[in-house]
């Protein structure tokens, strides 16, 4: 009873299981991470909201209370919630047939949109359908993670570089169109020379002074570089783009319209966003997870992320979730606990109350140069090259997601690279290996082996299948047992290596045996899992293969068959390859002596 307790309250409070981990040291670590993720989301969730087709303050508001309560209630250390830009774009082009972007009716649909994308994001978190997130393998969420690395630079490339080119679109139409700028002579050397200066910076800092936060550093560095830039120049180069004027206001509370009209319009754009969000939040979770080695709980995940836009409906936010730039930049930065994002969030909150003015001076291009390091952290080389040496399926599945990623969208390449590795799956286990065995011969041995070096016995064939024997993999194991000689009338299933049987699996052993019969033979099982009998004996299928065939571990197989064999064809056999035929005939006969080579 106390540890069913336990696990109540870890689902109800999770953030009680990591809170002994804080501490002076910790909350250090947490304090850097916060300030950096405070400075990345100011430039992020201002360009969010508008792609959003909401007022510029509300992806600051969506990077507040929400991103607080998915980081006290999730299960990942460092995810870090917030407005994204696939939510953003599928938010303005689900929204914008209905209402004015930007007026008060699309606001009102937005919360609704919030609150129940929410509510489902709750009840799928607390039916358990975490699982769901079992389905992405490792190499997945390696493409996924490198893909999301390369588009993370690619969209900060026009602000680094001071060139206009038109958001959106895959990794190669955004490079196409960049190459197409800077052929036209259109680079800001300024805003580009601030950038580097930036990038250089860091990495020197990081090299050189590792304990400082190189993030900090850097973006110091590079406001003042560009400041200096800036009056050194005067108007030659032209102005250094900033941030801009930031709104400087709490979230305002907020109630969304639950009229019946009003849940209509907005339930299946809910649909998408909790389908879209939860994807993408334990996607970054997971590829994060696998830098940090926490272990991710999926449904927890499902609940902070329902929690927290049930939450931001009522504090004028749009829909939230794990945003992969702060994520990384809060890992990368440092971050021990979730508490790394509650203080981002209250510095957030800081900065826009007090610190507005000055931070709208921050270069665009100093935090260009950041997320540039951020992405090209996320494109892990190491396991990149080692998926790829070790495994040609695998390697295929993340090249898969990772080209996805940059051709199509990030989002749809989870999906992709989850359908494809179920292909590979299926493609594998359809083809289950079976192994001719014969007699091990040790002595004493019970078990049946491919590397004997026996001849095979006239009359009966030893199969060893590994592998479950369901739908898919029907036809080769069913087509090999077919090409088995049919003199050898009797066969038997080393089964230790079926795991599972479905339905169409049973009714192909119980075809197979009928065949068996008719030539007056038959088909019997050694070593067969209590799981795989359970089904035969649901379905009537052991009763028509006969219990008498199925033969449990440490029996003698041959022993009870051998009786059965033609006893002429014994007689003139040679090969003698069991302990049973060695000086008996089936029929009881001794055997006479061979005669001598005289």
């Amino acid at each position: 009873m106390p540890l069913l307790a336990n696990l109540r309250i870890a689902r109800l409070l999770p953030f009680l299981a990591w809170a002994p981990l804080v501490n002076r040291r910790s909350l250090r670590s947490d304090a850097i991470a916060g300030l950096v993720g405070a400075v990345i989301v100011l430039p992020q969730g201002i360009a969010f909201a508008t792609l959003a087709g909401m007022p510029p303050a509300y992806g600051l508001y969506a990077a507040m209370v929400p991103a607080v309560i998915a980081a006290l209630f999730g299960s990942s250390f460092h995810l870090v919630s917030g407005p994204t830009n696939a939510l953003s774009i599928l938010l303005f082009a689900q929204l914008a047939p209905l209402a004015e972007p930007g007026s008060a009716q699309y606001v009102q649909l937005a919360l609704t949109v919030t609150f129940l994308t929410g509510a489902m994001q709750l009840a799928l978190g607390l039916a358990g359908l975490g699982m769901l997130v079992n389905f992405i393998s490792h190499s997945v969420v390696i493409g996924f993670t490198a893909a999301a690395g390369l588009l993370i630079i690619a969209s900060q490339l026009p602000s680094f570089l001071g060139v206009t080119i038109e958001r959106g679109g895959s990794f190669f139409a955004t490079t196409q169109r960049l190459f197409g700028e800077l052929a036209g002579g259109n680079l800001d050397w300024m805003v580009t020379a601030v950038g580097v200066f930036t990038i250089a910076v860091a990495i020197a800092s990081r090299r050189f002074y590792p304990r400082i936060p190189y993030m900090i550093v850097a973006v110091l560095a590079g406001s003042l570089f560009g400041a200096a830039l800036s009056r050194l120049a005067g108007d030659r180069l032209g102005a250094l783009p900033t941030l801009g004027a930031l709104p400087g206001a709490l979230p305002p509370l907020s109630v969304p319209n639950l009229s019946f009209e009003s849940i209509r319009q907005s339930l299946p754009i809910a649909l998408g966003m909790t389908i879209l969000g939860l994807t993408e939040a334990l996607s970054i979770a997971r590829a994060i997870a696998v830098r940090s080695g926490q272990r991710i709980d999926a449904n927890q995940e499902f609940i902070g992320q329902g929690l927290s836009n049930l939450a931001g409906a009522f504090f004028s936010a749009y829909p939230s979730s794990g945003s992969f730039n702060r994520s990384g930049a809060n890992h990368e930065a440092g971050a021990v606990t979730p508490i790394a994002t509650v203080i981002a969030s209250s510095l957030l909150i800081v900065i826009v109350l007090v610190v507005a003015p000055l931070a709208a001076h921050l270069p665009i291009a100093v935090m260009a140069a950041i997320l540039f390091l951020v992405g090209y952290g996320l494109i892990d080389t190491q396991h990149i090259r080692q998926v790829a040496r070790t495994s040609r399926r695998e390697g295929a599945v993340m090249l898969t997601t990772l080209l996805t990623g940059l051709l199509v969208d990030l989002e749809f390449a989870i999906v992709t690279g989850m359908l494809f590795s179920l292909v590979m799956y299926l493609q594998r286990t359809s083809r289950p290996l079976v192994l001719d065995v014969k007699p091990d011969p040790a002595p004493d041995s019970y078990h049946y082996t491919a590397d004997s070096g026996l001849p095979d016995c006239p009359q009966i064939k030893m199969l060893r299948v590994n592998g479950s024997l369901y739908f898919a993999a029907l036809d080769h194991v069913a087509r090999t047992m077919q090409q088995v000689d049919p003199r050898q009338k009797h066969l038997v299933i080393v089964a230790s290596g079926i795991n599972f049987i479905d339905v169409a699996g049973a009714e192909m052993l119980l075809a197979e045996s009928r065949r068996r019969r008719a030539l007056g033979g038959g088909l019997y099982f050694y070593r067969l899992k209590d799981e795989v009998r359970r089904l035969l004996e649901r379905g009537g299928y052991l009763t028509a293969l006969g219990p008498e065939n199925v033969f449990p571990v440490k029996h003698r197989v041959i022993a009870a068959l051998y009786p059965r064999f033609d006893n002429e064809i014994c007689r003139r056999c040679k090969h003698r390859i069991f302990a049973e035929c060695q000086d008996y005939l089936p029929n009881g006969e001794r055997r006479a002596p061979d005669p001598g080579p005289g």
